[in-house]
């Protein structure tokens, strides 16, 4: 069964919400690296930008009416919220990512997400359209699922688990995720030895069994 777990599920491993089928095993598992989402999703670097430029200007103009004293008393406020805004959104994204397991298997993708409200997420490969790669200067990236017809994932549950842009046809994706190269390859490999998998038939009684 595809789709959103309870958060009640009983967690038997972590990121794992119930026990796995004996002829299945976990090939992988990780998560989101805390300054990279905060980087990517959150746009911390821009919001940093942005309060660093309105310290400037109010503490520029401080100076100019009158000076070195007026310019600290006026700045230095500006400069204090800038920094407190800047932790607020880091510690925003230190919880997303310290919250969440992203999980491969000989036969699924599970993501467990949510600081607040923890959902599960199992998506079995037979979902799985396509697999894009997306990776950032440093060795992070990004490995965006797109899902077949059929299956109907919440933009606003999944977010920042997803890939942007694509709001109406959501696609969830391991976000940030160190050494990405290696775990698309594993995804890959995984989904393309399960699909391949023969499916064994049991035929009537005294007929030969065949593999489909």
């Amino acid at each position: 069964m595809s789709g959103q777990n309870k958060d009640f599920d009983f967690e038997i491993m972590p990121g794992v919400p119930a026990g796995l089928p004996k002829d299945e095993q976990i090939l992988w598992q990780g998560k989101p690296q805390a300054m990279a989402l905060a980087r990517e999703a959150y746009k911390i670097n821009w919001i940093a930008g942005y309060m660093l430029a309105v310290v400037l200007w109010r503490a520029g103009g401080a100076y100019a009416d009158g000076g070195t004293a007026l310019m600290l008393a006026t700045g230095l406020p500006y400069l204090v919220l800038s920094v407190a805004g800047y932790g607020v959104i880091y510690l925003l994204a230190w919880a997303q990512a310290r919250a969440s397991i992203y999980t491969i298997t000989t036969a699924r993708v599970i993501m467990r997400i949510g600081a607040a409200l923890p959902v599960t997420y199992t998506i079995p490969f037979v979902r799985i359209a396509t697999a894009r790669l997306d990776v950032r200067p440093g060795g992070t990236g990004t490995i965006a699922l797109e899902i077949t017809a059929g299956m109907r994932l919440s933009f606003a549950v999944l977010w920042p688990h997803l890939r942007p842009g694509f709001a109406k046809h959501t696609q969830p994706a391991f976000r940030c995720i160190a050494d990405a190269q290696n775990v698309a390859r594993l995804l890959a490999d995984a989904a393309q030895a399960k699909l391949n998998e023969p499916v064994v038939t049991m035929a009537p009684s005294g007929a030969v069994m065949a593999a489909e």
